[in-house]
């Protein structure tokens, strides 16, 4: 039995990749970065909601709406912020620890705008 209690309001990447990549993926990748980075690149399927906009009272989009997310942003901080307001709003949302610059280094696809190779802007 460990002393500490493992953090389940934060995932690996590879977890991430695990919940959110395939036809029968139980969560939903959630970009929280703006829309530069977004259309830089982004891991296939995701879904995108500006932190800003988020911040702003903005709604999930549709395809994140009653489904369990898991949120990515460049590297961890803006995501970990997402997912805190999003329990906050009753949602079940953890974050990727790394962001999308984690989830590069550690091979998953990154796409562009046209849907080819992207990268981590």
């Amino acid at each position: 039995m460990s002393l500490f209690s493992r953090d389940k309001k934060r995932v690996t990447v590879e977890e991430a990749h695990r919940r959110t990549q395939g036809a029968h993926a139980p969560d939903v990748l959630l970009d929280v970065r703006e829309h530069g980075e977004w259309d830089a690149g982004r891991a296939p399927g995701a879904v995108h909601a500006p932190l800003s906009a988020l911040v702003a009272g903005a709604a999930l989009p549709m395809a994140a709406q009653g489904q369990p997310l898991v949120v990515i942003c460049r590297s961890g901080n803006r995501s970990q912020q997402a997912a805190g307001l999003l329990r906050a709003r009753g949602v079940d949302a953890v974050d990727a620890r790394g962001g999308m610059q984690q989830w590069a280094a550690a091979g998953h696809s990154v796409i562009g705008r046209n849907g080819t190779e992207g990268s981590v802007a």
